[in-house]
């Protein structure tokens, strides 16, 4: 009856047209309760966590870039990046930042100059501690790990994109740390953050954090906007049995 472009045109402006939907719901205050995500309430407490300990907290941002298919992932860990560059403005602990992609390393050091963009002096100290390491896994997770050792960190939060490298990162990290936060969408690398990880963020959970940690209205509009979709899609393809089933689509 329809071809697969006309289908993907269809349900694309259905999103859209939810999404807008949602968003103007959620401007005016009609903010929903999002289900309790373990992960994200542990990073609200990192800061001060840090601040008691002494100690830096460390994001990795995984080998993702800004320009291939793994930009979902990578944004995935700026935008909790976000909210730990807003709480190191308020508390002066700036957490140390690695990456193996330079694209990436360009957005999260706007990320910190927009957190700190009252006070110059602390933008600079924050730079510092943005670290591009090496565009290879293997030698991006050796550094990260040399980063672990050497400062000493109090926290990990890895986000982003991660293959098997991941598990020689999240050993050490588990090890070494008090806390351990592990996400990313590549199914591959799940049963390595699950095993490591005190608290995952699996699959699609990391695409929440703007609407988790900064209560973002696009973030919390786009969620439900996911949600009404996958219902619409099931109910879809449940007629579609139906239909199917009983010869009706004939």
């Amino acid at each position: 009856m329809f071809s697969s472009l006309t289908l993907a045109l269809i349900f694309l402006s259905v999103f859209i047209i939810l999404l807008l939907f949602f968003t103007a719901r959620v401007n005016i205050g009609h903010k929903p309760s999002l289900r309790r995500i373990q992960a994200f309430e542990r990073i609200k407490g990192f800061a001060g966590q840090a601040i008691e300990a002494g100690r830096p907290l460390h994001v990795a941002l995984g080998t993702g870039s800004m320009a291939d298919i793994s930009t979902a992932d990578s944004l995935a860990g700026l935008y909790t990046l976000d909210y730990l560059a807003e709480q190191s403005a308020a508390t002066g602990v700036h957490p140390i930042v690695t990456m193996a992609d330079p694209t990436v390393m360009l957005f999260a050091q706007n990320r910190m100059r927009s957190a700190h963009r009252d006070n110059a002096q602390k933008a600079t100290e924050a730079y510092r501690d943005i670290r591009w390491i090496a565009p290879q896994p293997a030698a991006y997770a050796a550094g990260a790990i040399n980063v672990m050792n050497s400062d000493q960190v109090e926290t990990n939060i890895m986000i982003g994109k991660f293959g098997d490298e991941y598990l020689l990162m999240g050993e050490p990290a588990a090890r070494r740390s008090n806390a351990l936060v592990g996400g990313t969408s590549d199914p591959n690398t799940l049963p390595f953050i699950y095993a490591t990880a005190q608290e995952t963020l699996l699959g699609e959970e990391i695409y929440a954090g703007g609407a988790y940690l900064q209560k973002r209205s696009s973030h919390i509009a786009s969620l439900l906007a996911q949600d009404t979709m996958r219902w619409i899609v099931g109910t879809v393809i449940f007629l579609g049995v139906l239909a199917t089933t009983f010869g009706i689509s004939n």
